[in-house]
């Protein structure tokens, strides 16, 4: 492990900021808040990474004003781009087959941040981009993470920004499909973002009134959905809400997957909502009709609570750098802005347990998950 150099009392402090992974709202409030504290408070150098790690492999790093933060507060999306397929210590590189490698570029963002002789790099992102940060900080580069992803699916902090956001765009379409699944007496099925973690799928379907509720934490019978919507069906309720997350999968089955791209190690989740659609209209015969939120649920104007949020992790984070306390992420706990070391923000995901309240109050109210 190489060792972090303390920062120089000598000369003006030169910070770097980047954002990584999928965008989601509230980003440009983090960069807009580490920006402004950085040069009002300490009158810092602020310098961006163009699209994630990218910008210290050759994109390029650009420097941060006041001016160049003015009105983005309210933004969606993130001034600086982004990207989750920069993996420094994974770099896909395509062959002259048309196949692709991966090769380890980590020294290349190395030496770049030690040539522009930055004292701090501030990584905003999910468990992967805050992994990289991670891999970094053990590689002797001084790292403070902020926590950003829609799925919630963090450690150690009680919400991520941008899921709030996120949430409010479900929890409307939910609300919207409700009407024209009562007037035609459909079945509508409703899939939203949510890989691993059913945070969206569990929040958004309890403040939706969904009937039934799919998420990946818990695999289920399509027997025992379509039993929920015909008991709904004999008791004069002639329609019904399903709200389906994109990595939920049937017991013994698999996730549905779009297609696996050779350079995205993920693949591309997607099409669940219509295997539950065509099942329940065939056991059933009820007309169903899906509808895929998709990208949707990463765009437009952040919640004020996502823009608060953002805000005052931004804040902390250069609170962390001028402590010198790397290898740390923001964190919201009780409500008071905290931290916490990075290797336990990253050490599995946060998902969705059997003895959580929300699971258990959702299903108190009658909501199937198809277990």
């Amino acid at each position: 492990m190489c060792t972090i150099v303390p920062m120089s009392n000598s000369r003006r402090k030169k910070i770097a900021v980047l954002t990584g992974g999928g965008d989601c709202p509230g980003l440009n409030a983090v960069i807009r808040a580490v920006a402004k504290t950085a040069i009002l408070q300490h009158d810092w150098s602020v310098w961006g990474s163009e699209d994630s790690f990218e910008g210290f492999m050759g994109s390029g790093l650009e420097p941060m004003t006041l001016k160049s933060v003015q009105g983005i507060l309210p933004r969606g999306g993130t001034i600086l781009g982004t990207s989750n397929k920069g993996n420094p210590f994974k770099y896909p590189v395509q062959t002259e087959e048309g196949d692709y490698e991966f090769h380890d570029y980590s020294s290349r963002v190395i030496s770049r941040f030690r040539q522009e002789r930055f004292d701090a790099l501030i990584v905003i992102g999910g468990d992967g981009t805050l992994t990289i940060g991670h891999q970094l900080m053990k590689r002797g580069i001084p790292v403070i993470g902020v926590p950003k992803t829609i799925d919630n699916d963090l450690l150690c902090t009680e919400q991520t920004f941008g899921f709030d956001t996120a949430l409010h765009t479900a929890t409307d379409a939910i609300d919207k499909i409700h009407t024209t699944a009562e007037s035609h007496d459909r079945v509508m099925v409703v899939e939203v973002m949510g890989r691993n973690a059913g945070w969206i799928a569990l929040e958004a379907g309890m403040a939706g009134g969904a009937d039934v509720i799919l998420i990946p934490e818990i695999p289920f019978e399509i027997e025992k959905v379509c039993r929920k919507i015909e008991d709904r069906s004999n008791s004069g309720n002639r329609f019904s809400v399903v709200v389906v997350a994109e990595g939920a999968a049937p017991r013994g089955g698999r996730q549905v997957y779009r297609h696996r791209p050779k350079d995205d190690p993920f693949g591309r989740l997607g099409g669940v909502s219509y295997s539950v659609a065509d099942q329940i209209q065939g056991n059933l015969g009820m007309e169903c009709r899906v509808l895929v939120l998709g990208h949707l649920q990463r765009g437009g104007s952040p919640s004020p609570f996502d823009r608060l949020l953002g805000t005052r992790f931004g804040w902390a984070a250069v609170r962390l750098v001028v402590e010198e306390r790397f290898g740390r992420m923001v964190t919201l706990q009780c409500g008071q802005i905290r931290s916490c070391p990075l290797e336990n923000a990253v050490a599995h995901q946060r998902l969705v347990g059997q003895d959580d309240d929300h699971l258990r109050t959702a299903r108190s109210l009658g909501i199937a998950f198809g277990d």
